[in-house]
């Protein structure tokens, strides 16, 4: 019994890893594709509307 439970938090630590891993892998991606886009227009950054001024800022990644 105490190998199952070993092996069970064993698995539950690699789901979380794993599905952690994925998360950072796409955020990195995200940002490499809107740096390359960027860079195929000519631009400096991407504006969002700050909803409490109504002022454009560049966005923060």
């Amino acid at each position: 019994m105490p190998q199952l439970i070993f092996f069970a938090l064993v698995g539950l630590v690699a789901w979380y890893g794993y599905r952690h891993f994925v998360r950072e892998a796409e955020r990195v991606t995200a940002k490499v594709r809107r740096e390359e886009h960027q860079a195929a227009t000519g631009t400096q950054g991407t504006l969002v509307k700050d909803p409490e001024t109504g002022e454009y800022r560049l966005a923060k990644d």
